[in-house]
């Protein structure tokens, strides 16, 4: 009777641990850097895996360099090239954050919530702190999450003739949606 009790509050107390973090494997993101002298320098990405720790607020992006797409197929093998994002050499874009004041989101009652998010971005190996507002929108226990927000290309070593010349915006607008 001990043995049984013991094994099934392992199983419970297992599952609410289990049921703390929530993944996702189809999150988006997007990025514009169209200026007036170009607007082809969009591209998506819905293959980005995500994970929100909903009792300690860490939050976690992975996005494959490679799976961006663009409507110009020349255009994404720029973007991937030694001279851009060299996604050979650095295959993946990252976040790693917390959300500020994790409390504040009620993830067993449906409604949105702002939050900020604090976390290092990191691209081409360059970790950068950022802070962003994202809204949390749980109903019936699914949540979903959205950000936009700009970037600067220097910050992360981002440069060349095109940024220069104005086709390629040196602050590009990047949006994150993801449902766990």
């Amino acid at each position: 009777m001990k043995k049984t009790t013991l094994f099934l509050a392992l199983v419970f107390l297992a599952g609410s641990v289990f049921a703390q973090r929530k993944t996702t494997t189809t999150a988006a993101v997007s990025f514009d850097a169209s200026t007036v002298k170009d607007a082809l320098p969009k591209a998506d990405n819905k293959t980005v895996i995500g994970s929100i720790d909903t009792q300690t607020g860490a939050v976690a992006f992975e996005a494959a360099v490679n799976n961006f797409s663009f409507s110009n197929p020349k255009m994404q093998e720029h973007f991937n090239g030694a001279n851009w994002m060299n996604s050979a050499q650095f295959p993946k874009f990252t976040f790693a954050g917390q959300i500020q004041k994790p409390g504040k989101i009620k993830y067993n009652k449906n409604g949105s919530y702002t939050v900020d998010v604090t976390g290092d971005l990191t691209i081409k190996d360059i970790s950068q702190k950022i802070t962003v507002s994202a809204t949390f929108t749980v109903t019936d226990g699914k949540v979903k999450v959205s950000s936009a927000f700009s970037i600067k290309l220097a910050d992360y070593n981002i440069t060349g003739q095109p940024v220069e010349a104005g086709k390629v915006d040196k602050e590009p607008k990047v949006t994150v949606s993801a449902e766990f």
